[in-house]
């Protein structure tokens, strides 16, 4: 039986007034990287130079200079740096408190990057030249601000970032429906075994052995094959994932924590509280209040 319930938080400074977090030019070894992960901060990834490989949802990128990844809240993803060509890159996370609009009379999402990513299940833009130098001058702007800690340099971090987003945000508005995808993995089978765990996570007794019918091999083939191409054990994953549709249902809706367990798919109550505890810090309770 797989191991079960690893943390899948990723820390991150936690400030109500400044949601807001920049980890600038950092490289990228495949020791140091977490296995996949999710929080609820939305986040921003600019690669400079190096490759690998970006696990995104349920797809797979290449990383290499020029490319940008969005990535909304509560989005399960793995970066895997090349070992011989390690990345360098840019991380900045935010609340999207922090980049809700002044009404100024006309409409506007700052976040539409980001939902449109979510809704075409896209998550990368290779930048052009232009929009490639106005990245990094922006991130190094923001960089200098958060270094130097002048007289409202959080209202110049945030401005950059609002700047940032516009630019991001008119690109994907220019850009034809339909960008091209991410690239399959390395196995036939793996593209539907997490298509069917994004479909039906909530579905009772989903597990190693159900899937591993699904893809036509033995369970101990795909767990192996599962945990080196994603970092993480299929049980893991599928609480994961559980966890995510129980943060909608506690945010979104008046249902009550029993009954939200079992429309997650977990065997029971005390069950649920545990794992969701594990996953995300708190338990569902606390999570629902501090929100």
């Amino acid at each position: 039986m797989e191991e079960t319930m690893n943390p899948l938080r990723k820390p991150v400074a936690e400030d109500a007034l400044f949601p807001f977090e920049l980890v600038y030019r950092d490289r990228k070894s495949p020791q140091r990287e977490l296995p996949d992960h999710f929080h609820d901060r939305y986040e921003l990834v600019y690669v400079y130079q190096g490759r690998g490989t970006f696990f995104i949802h349920r797809t797979f990128y290449e990383m290499k200079a020029g490319d940008l990844f969005l990535i909304p809240g509560n989005t399960i993803h793995r970066a895997m740096p090349d070992g011989d060509d390690p990345v360098l890159s840019t991380a900045a996370f935010f609340s999207p408190a922090l980049v809700q609009p002044e009404p100024l009379g006309e409409t506007y999402n700052g976040l539409y990057g980001f939902e449109l990513a979510r809704r075409r299940m896209h998550y990368k833009a290779e930048l052009d030249g232009q929009h490639r130098a106005l990245a990094e001058e922006t991130l190094e702007t923001m960089q200098r601000e958060l270094n130097e800690r002048k007289s409202g340099y959080r209202q110049a971090v945030r401005l950059q970032l609002l700047g940032l987003l516009l630019a991001l945000n008119r690109l994907a508005l220019s850009e034809q429906p339909g960008a091209a995808g991410g690239k399959p993995a390395d196995t036939p089978w793996m593209k539907e075994v997490l298509l069917h765990i994004d479909r039906d996570c909530a579905e009772p007794g989903l597990g190693l052995a159900q899937l591993a019918e699904l893809a036509a091999v033995t369970p101990s083939h795909l767990s192996r094959v599962f945990k080196r191409l994603t970092g993480m054990n299929v049980t893991d994953y599928i609480h994961a994932k559980r966890v995510i549709r129980a943060k909608e249902l506690l945010l979104g809706t008046d249902r009550s924590v029993e009954q939200i367990a079992v429309l997650c798919g977990f065997p029971s109550p005390p069950y649920f509280y545990r794992v969701f505890k594990a996953i995300v810090g708190v338990t569902p309770r606390t999570y629902r209040l501090q929100r």
